[in-house]
């Protein structure tokens, strides 16, 4: 029932999904209408920046530019950017940032270094009144705990090529992404036997070898970091799938876990290449693919796109399962944000 926990899938707030994703679609006028202020200011660079996983949220809308402009669209590690800089920070840098809490202190130094350098700045989080929040230019909110950034970081990027005559589809897409919350909702409940049974399999699995391309490379990055080895203590080793081939495939064995994450992107070859030579090698091969889900009301060019989004929601009751089965809890931690560094 809409607005109460859904008893049939662990740990599931339907309605705290729906509004959370909602709240960032329905930031596209104010999106939009920023993205158009900003080039009629002469923004001619854009920074994406973030730490740990916002940081890697930032890559497929990196690859995205890359792929379709000639307008500079980089993603940055907050803490780095500090200390190394950048050769195109300054006046006509727009700098975007997103943090759940809005209290990342390498992103908070982050801030203060690109104002200090004429830059505009963007936030993306779900705190008004946080530091980050405050402390930028310009701060679009969604609910508290909005997660992920996805949909904000698509609808910005997007809206910058579109303007430039460089993604026709923008506005199909953007359209479309009204029908997401209903779409990730069948996504978790159709997920959630696989997802339990994927746990059960794997709740003495000490070792994950995971890897994924394109757009997917962000959340295989992401995943392994930030789930398995933070919020569970795993040990990982993550490999983009176009670089499978190099190095990392030496430590597959015939009872190693691997896990792929496979999209519909233009990238999609190179991630069945690396599945084909997994499942020669090992017997616990788990492949989680967005072909597998209907996403109802999108568009095969929108599907490559919001392909982050989707397995997010599908790992989401996988992580949910694994809490349960190694009575772990996806909260625990015992250096971060514990111990000062």
């Amino acid at each position: 029932m809409l607005g109460s926990k859904d008893q049939t899938l662990l740990g599931f707030d339907e309605n705290e999904l729906r509004t959370q994703l909602a709240s960032t679609v329905a930031l596209r006028p104010q999106i939009e209408q920023l993205v158009d202020e900003l080039l009629a200011q002469g923004i001619d660079n854009v920074l994406l920046v973030g730490a740990g996983g916002t940081y890697s949220q930032m890559w497929p809308y990196e690859l995205l530019a890359r792929e379709r402009s000639t307008f500079s669209v980089r993603a940055a590690i907050a803490a780095e950017l500090v200390v190394t800089g950048d050769a195109l920070l300054g006046e006509r840098t727009a700098a975007v940032f997103t943090s759940v809490s809005g209290t990342t202190e390498d992103v908070v130094r982050a801030v203060e270094y690109v104002k200090e350098a004429g830059a505009t700045t963007i936030a993306f989080t779900g705190y008004p009144e946080s530091p980050i929040a405050t402390g930028v230019d310009h701060a679009l909110i969604s609910e508290p705990k909005a997660w992920p950034f996805d949909m904000q970081l698509l609808l910005f990027v997007g809206r910058l090529l579109f303007q430039r005559g460089e993604f026709d589809a923008y506005p199909a897409l953007a359209d479309e992404l009204v029908h997401l919350p209903d779409a990730m909702v069948e996504v978790a409940r159709q997920a959630e036997p696989a997802a339990a049974a994927f746990a059960e399999a794997h709740r003495d699995t000490d070792y994950y070898f995971l890897t994924g391309g394109g757009p997917l490379w962000s959340f295989t990055y992401l995943y392994s970091m930030c789930i398995l080895e933070e919020m569970q203590w795993l040990r990982t080793t993550r490999v983009h799938s176009a670089e499978f081939f190099h190095g990392s495939l030496e430590l597959l064995e015939e009872d190693t876990a691997v896990i792929v994450f496979q999209g519909e992107d233009r990238s999609r070859p190179l991630t069945d290449r690396a599945e084909a030579f997994t499942k020669r090698i090992s017997k616990d091969v788990s492949v989680f693919d967005t072909r597998d889900y209907e996403l109802a009301g999108f568009s095969p060019e929108s599907r490559a796109l919001i392909a982050p989004i989707v397995l997010d929601t599908v790992m989401g009751r996988v992580s949910k399962h694994l809490e349960r089965v190694r009575n772990h809890s996806l909260d625990l931690r015992r250096y971060y944000r514990v111990l000062d560094y």
